[in-house]
């Protein structure tokens, strides 16, 4: 059984901190109470390996990002959309990367970078919300409730019961990171993660901050949700601290671009580098869902997403810390292979996925779709599921069998090196 002692160590800010905690309060409550009184799972060995997921919200042209360049009906079927060959940062004869992505070139050419190409699962959907889900559940039969990623963390939770074990940067947690029993911090401005009186950040000693956790301590633990209800409170302190010290500390090695999306991953490194025990890191970049005159928008969130990758690696590689973190980014899906009058493309099928970094094995993998058998709706069809990706990360990165977790073994690929 868990000690009280530990279930103080592992309970989470709620709503005293302002930080948003996933699952909801109900969940939370259940999730909370049943952790407590039962036996913890078999704990897998920390190995301090990290991921950082990174979602491209909206279906990210994949054929603009890894681009077909040797290909003729490429630039058939996209005469305002496709990239001339002569610009693409070339790869092979076949694919190379946008003309923006200079960055991750240059760990292309390293070999610190690999590219899944033809992602995808069976029976497109192409609602973003739902597809969205079957990513983030890692069920195309939408019946899954745990992200899969929340999944994958109980079975890493040590006994310190790390506060911080899965973190997002934003507003909500995701839903990937989604399970019953260990609540994420979301956090967007750190500046906001703690106590606040009208508005004010105050320290725990303040007297309406006192007062509130002299409340909490009192409450009988014997009474129902009684420890979740004298810690929480307690526990968004200490998280708190933890984060502003961690702030205190670190110092970024490298100049970041001038984007929110590479002060967010800024602050996944202050995490990282502080050591406060994280072991999956989530941050978003929208605005892919490119209908109507995509090249421009494109074109900018291609810069975004190199400046920001870029930026980070060169951070934690400064600070040591690069062998022990890996990116990988995923879009629910990619865009229509003929693009529309609208000199854009709309929602497509088949994507590529990048994965950046020193435990990466750099390179191709899986097959590239076809550009001329085409299936429903003119969309490639794609040639690997995305739960192979999934079962790559979960067993050779984390050390953890993914079959329970993903509900059929599926094939790993090799762009993260077998042990």
């Amino acid at each position: 059984m868990l000690s009280r002692r530990d279930f103080i160590k592992g309970s989470f800010a709620s709503g005293v901190a302002l930080v948003t905690i996933g699952g909801g309060v109900n969940s939370l409550l259940k999730g909370s109470v049943a952790f407590a009184q039962e036996n913890p799972a078999e704990v897998v060995p920390n190995n301090g390996k990290i991921l950082i997921l990174v979602q491209l919200a909206g279906g990210n042209d994949g054929d603009r990002t890894l681009v077909p360049h040797g290909s003729s009906a490429y630039y058939s079927a996209r005469s305002a959309t496709a990239i001339a060959a002569e610009d693409v940062l070339s790869l092979n004869s076949d694919v190379g990367l946008h003309p923006n992505l200079t960055g991750l070139k240059g760990l292309w050419d390293e070999g610190k970078m690999a590219v899944v190409q033809g992602v995808g699962y069976p029976d497109q959907n192409f609602s973003h919300f739902k597809s969205m889900a079957i990513w983030q559940y890692a069920d195309p039969a939408l019946v899954e409730r745990d992200g899969w990623l929340g999944k994958t963390l109980e079975q890493l939770e040590s006994e310190e019961h790390d506060p911080f074990l899965g973190f997002r940067v934003g507003n909500s947690p995701p839903p990937e990171l989604r399970t019953p029993n260990i609540p994420i911090p979301a956090v967007r401005n750190p500046a906001d993660y703690g106590f606040k009186v009208a508005g004010q950040a105050v320290t725990p000693d303040e007297a309406r901050s006192a007062t509130l956790l002299k409340l909490y301590e009192e409450y009988p633990s014997t009474a129902p949700y009684g420890v979740l209800l004298e810690t929480t409170a307690d526990s968004a302190v200490s998280s708190s601290q933890l984060l502003a010290e961690a702030g205190e500390i670190y110092v970024p090695a490298v100049e970041y671009p001038a984007t929110p999306f590479a002060s967010g991953l800024s602050l996944l490194a202050q995490v990282i580098v502080g050591d406060l025990g994280m072991r999956v890191g989530h941050t978003t970049l929208g605005g892919f869902d490119t209908h109507v005159n995509e090249v421009g928008a494109h074109d900018n969130l291609m810069t975004t997403l190199d400046g920001g990758i870029t930026a980070f690696y060169q951070d934690l590689a400064a600070h040591g810390r690069a062998d022990d973190v890996i990116v990988v980014t995923w879009s629910e899906f990619g865009r229509r292979w003929q693009e529309n009058a609208n000199q854009a493309t709309d929602h497509g099928s088949a994507n590529m996925l990048f994965a950046v970094g020193n435990g990466i094995q750099g390179g191709l993998y899986g097959e590239p779709p076809s550009h001329t058998q085409l299936i429903q709706r003119g969309n490639l069809e794609f040639t690997t599921d995305f739960r192979s990706v999934y079962s790559t990360i979960i067993d050779r990165w984390f050390g953890v069998p993914s079959e329970a977790l993903l509900g059929q073994q599926w094939a790993n690929l090799d762009f993260i090196p077998a042990a």
